[in-house]
């Protein structure tokens, strides 16, 4: 499988239905779920659904979301990537990690990295993330690599307002530099 990002811990690349065992221990854990405004999955066909959706995706539009793993041993750790939201017409920068893994500073280099990538490589104009402001430590990781506070405006469709962030390369360039 070709590895698509590599930092100095992680290896992230396209999820195929192989990983499919691993995603529905992630997405299954009410913990993890509990800040994605996203329901707990409940079977491992509705995994297989979510997979095929992310390989038509890579297809697509050339990223998408992707496996994430400690190269030391190769533990799968979550997913962390980009997403075209086209509700928003924006590229959307996401990521979820196993409980196990959290607060280890994974999801903060997966996302520099991933930035990086979206800039360097695909040569994008613009990357957003978004948080429902409960989820403490994601906007924590927005902040750090570099992302400014954008808006505050629902994700779903009648939900309640989350946190936009936002980030360009030049953005990102001065934060490097701080």
């Amino acid at each position: 499988m070709k590895t698509i990002i590599e930092t100095e811990r992680l290896l992230l690349r396209e999820i195929t239905l192989d990983d499919k065992e691993a995603l529905f221990k992630l997405h299954s854990d009410p913990g993890v779920q509990e800040y994605t405004g996203e329901p707990v999955v409940e079977s491992i066909e509705a995994i297989e659904k979510a997979i095929l959706t992310r390989i038509n995706n890579y297809e697509k539009y050339g990223y998408g979301r992707w496996a994430t793993y400690l190269k030391n041993g190769m533990q799968f750790v979550g997913w962390a990537g980009l997403a075209y939201l086209p509700e928003f017409d924006e590229i959307d920068l996401g990521y979820r990690l196993l409980p196990e893994y959290w607060g280890l500073g994974i999801a903060t280099e997966a996302s520099r990295a991933i930035l990086n990538y979206g800039f360097d490589t695909l040569k994008l104009k613009k990357i957003i993330a978004i948080a429902l402001k409960e989820n403490k430590a994601s906007i924590r990781v927005m902040e750090k690599v570099g992302m400014k506070f954008y808006k505050f405006a629902p994700y779903e469709p009648g939900s309640e307002d989350a946190l936009w962030y936002w980030c360009d390369k030049k953005l990102i360039a001065k934060n490097k530099s701080h």
